[in-house]
């Protein structure tokens, strides 16, 4: 080997020693952190100290079922908050019904550190004075009297019976969601963003009508889970209390009014109508079923063919030889027990005396097995008549084969979420779009009640225009269903201006079936 070839194999191993030294001294390429997955479902934290520490139950249920039309959903009291959490979820409900509930630092932490919160009622102080919040300042109770709520140009009603809510300064950053109209008409923020934080001034979720201001809550969830969510207003009807005592020619008449108008409807049926002291018939008891009333079936025939959709309301829709408080079909609740005080007022008792979960499915074996030996085929859509039932009645019908939905608002008692439901407090509550409520079932909306001519009991009289005023302001919430229900009796007397008016305000009538 020349000398020549001995200096450039030295040189070029020379080379390659500095590009290997080179290679070794630059650093790694750092490992990629772990993704987290993304955030899922929505959590409701709610408020349990204080003397009404147990409304936080029921409060926290009824956010849960309005969440349900977007998510899954999950609730926990907010002392057993832990770090993090709200980051898992797409959204955390916090609902402030305790004055100065002692919120974890964690909690407040995840909320300015950005998590998405809607944070309902007291205690935001705490936030602002802890934390900080870009775009709000200073929070106090306010004791004015405040009736009138303003979301997107309508005016939602508020009974001034909520009580206070919550003064709050709003600077660059915050932008105003909905005003209080104060008592001088000057205009207070009710509802505010700031950043991810969006804040109502109260717990809209007491006190609640068909035009109330629960209307902007059920919207602002569009905002927080489905901000692309169109524009759609879709209605339904229900043919109301129809048994073996109902008027078979009533029912056609209705069926061709509705059918030639192109609107599909519902027809809430029981199986047995029981009168045993005779009060619509001169003393004689009367007993009469849907197999031993073929006229009354065929009419119900003849709904179904020109649009209508049965449904189940309950067994007998009533306690067979009790009064209840009445003592007849369709006047009578069923699944709970019920009085009238001297004043008229209807007041619930508590459960019927041989409550089961067995009782309940036997009085849906019953009804099933009547409706069968009429020659039709049960429906596997559920209306508790009153809509009162036991917590357990309504576990039973959510767990019964063969049903998959309730039409009607829900009664929803304390102690439900821990499974320990006792009924010493409750709340009713309808939907202004489907949910799967707290006891598993979709629940298919009501939110207009119905025509009622006179006043009866607690309730007073409510014409087809106070229907129609209350489809109107539900319009604000973006992608709603409005829906009443029509007792057969009143004949066309109020139905054709009833569907007339909802339809000129840009409804379209559906089936309630096409919502599940």
């Amino acid at each position: 080997m020349g000398r020549r070839e001995v200096v450039v194999r030295r040189l070029c191993a020379a080379i390659l020693a500095l590009v290997l030294v080179a290679a070794c001294s630059q650093p790694s390429a750092p490992k990629p952190k772990p993704s987290l997955p993304p955030p899922t479902g929505v959590l409701v934290l709610y408020d349990t100290t204080g003397e009404f520490g147990s409304l936080g139950e029921l409060y926290a249920v009824q956010a849960g079922n309005l969440a349900s039309h977007f998510d899954k959903w999950e609730a926990q009291p907010v002392t057993r908050y832990t770090p993090g959490s709200a980051a898992r979820h797409r959204l955390t409900i916090y609902i402030g019904s305790t004055y100065d509930e002692p919120l974890p630092d964690a909690f407040l932490a995840d909320v300015a550190a950005g998590a998405a919160v809607l944070w309902m009622g007291a205690n935001i102080w705490q936030l602002i004075e802890k934390r900080g919040v870009a775009g709000l300042q200073k929070a106090a109770i306010d004791e004015s009297a405040v009736t009138t709520i303003r979301y997107h140009g309508t005016e939602l009603t508020r009974n001034a019976a909520a009580g206070a809510m919550v003064r709050v300064g709003t600077a660059q950053g915050a932008v105003t969601l909905a005003d209080a109209v104060l008592p001088d008409g000057g205009v207070a923020p009710y509802a505010v963003r700031a950043g991810a934080l969006t804040y109502v001034t109260e717990v809209p979720l007491t006190y609640v009508t068909f035009d109330d201001r629960y209307l902007m809550l059920a919207d602002l969830l569009f905002d927080l889970l489905e901000p692309g969510a169109p524009q759609r207003h879709r209605a339904l009807v229900r043919i109301e209390d129809v048994g073996p005592h109902s008027d078979p020619a009533q029912l056609r008449t209705i069926a061709d009014f509705l059918s030639a108008r192109g609107v599909p409807f519902s027809v809430a049926v029981f199986a047995v109508y029981d009168d045993a002291a005779g009060v619509y018939s001169g003393g004689v008891p009367v007993h009469r079923t849907l197999s031993g009333t073929p006229a009354v079936v065929d009419a119900l025939r003849y709904m179904v063919g020109h649009g209508g959709t049965l449904l189940m309301h309950g067994y007998t829709h009533g306690l067979l030889g009790a009064k209840n408080p009445y003592g007849v079909s369709a006047e009578d609740y069923e699944f709970y027990r019920a009085h009238v005080d001297p004043d008229g007022t209807v007041a619930l008792d508590g459960p019927v005396p041989d409550d089961s979960a067995e009782w309940a499915l036997g009085r849906l074996a019953a009804a099933r097995q009547e409706w069968t030996a009429a020659g039709l085929t049960p429906s596997d859509i559920w209306e508790f008549p009153h809509y009162t039932a036991s917590a357990v009645d309504y576990r039973a019908i959510a767990t019964a084969p063969g049903i998959r939905a309730r039409y009607e608002q829900g009664l929803y008692f304390s102690g439900i979420l821990s499974g320990t439901a006792t009924g010493s407090r409750s709340v009713s509550q309808f939907f202004p779009y489907l949910v799967d409520d707290a006891y598993g079932t979709p629940v298919i909306p009501e939110t207009l009640g119905n025509v009622a001519t006179q006043r009866f009991n607690q309730h007073g009289v409510r014409l087809a225009p106070d229907l129609i005023a209350s489809a109107k302001r539900q319009l604000v919430v973006r992608d709603n269903v409005a829906s009443f229900f029509y007792h057969p009796f009143l004949g066309l007397q109020y139905l054709p201006e009833l569907v007339e008016g909802i339809q000129q305000l840009g409804y379209t009538f559906v089936p309630a079936t096409s919502l599940l």
